[in-house]
């Protein structure tokens, strides 16, 4: 099936704001790790780091590198799981029943950011048995003083469980291929990255800013209208006289090639 890569993109950049409440998590992780020494800032350890020096910005980009590529492997099988049943995925009846189930994982995330509505926090909840196992070795990584420990880092707080990301493993089923899956959540992943770069760099302040409820409403109204426009367009309609082309480019639908 043909996935758009733009909305993709389009609603890691709004969900972000979601990760900047997640943060918590692997600071609290590392710091464990580190006993006594006080916690840093997310995700670079300022307190280790010589200020001047490119460091942080090497452990910045190593950690979301990390962190992306889980995301990918994910997104590999994920679409690989839906390729495997190609056949029963190319009867037009279940391809608009996939395209809807994946809007409507959009208008759940909307509704999620927008504190309207929880019921992705149910998805993340079945999603801490796996995290028990992987939690345990993000604690031996010892402190985040190398880009290697970063990236190991990075890669095992992707699997931290998160209603954002697995509503768009269900986008990344519908490319019908590992290849396909892992390009839909690289998308996805490099959409989050301005903002969780920004944090990494930034530090409390801006993770603050970027929590405060006005902010997620706004990123929350957007993906909810992605999700709302794409379902009229998986009707065969437009919304708000939106021509469909243009939904095509900014929404999940069933384009030409699908």
């Amino acid at each position: 099936m043909n996935v758009s890569l733009f909305p993709v993109f389009l609603v890691g950049l709004a969900g972000s704001v979601h990760c900047a409440g997640m943060c918590g998590g692997i600071v609290g992780a590392l710091s464990v790790a580190r006993g006594p020494v006080a916690a840093p800032a997310f995700p670079v350890p300022v307190r280790t780091v010589p200020v001047r020096s490119l460091a942080p910005v090497a452990h910045v980009a190593a950690y979301n590198a990390g962190r992306i590529a889980s995301y990918a492997t994910a997104g590999a099988l994920a679409g690989g799981l839906a390729g495997s049943v190609a056949g029963l995925a190319s009867l037009p009846a279940l391809q608009s029943g996939a395209y809807v189930l994946a809007n409507l994982m959009l208008v759940a995330l909307g509704l999620y950011l927008m504190d309207a509505w929880r019921g992705l926090a149910v998805l993340e909840q079945g999603g801490q048995a796996l995290w028990r196992h992987v939690s345990p070795l993000l604690r031996r990584l010892g402190p985040g003083t190398t880009p290697g420990r970063m990236f190991a880092a990075g890669a095992l707080w992707g699997w931290l469980p998160c209603g954002m990301v697995y509503s768009m493993l269900v986008t990344a089923m519908l490319s019908g291929s590992a290849l396909g899956g892992a390009g839909v959540m690289l998308a996805f992943g490099l959409g989050t990255l301005p903002m969780l770069a920004a944090i990494g760099l930034a530090g409390v302040k801006l993770r603050s800013l970027f929590r405060m409820h006005r902010v997620r409403l706004v990123c929350g109204l957007v993906i909810l209208a992605f999700g709302l426009l794409g379902l009229a367009r998986v009707a065969g309609g437009s919304a708000a006289g939106v021509p469909a082309h243009w939904i095509d480019v900014l929404c999940i639908t069933q384009g030409a090639g699908a």
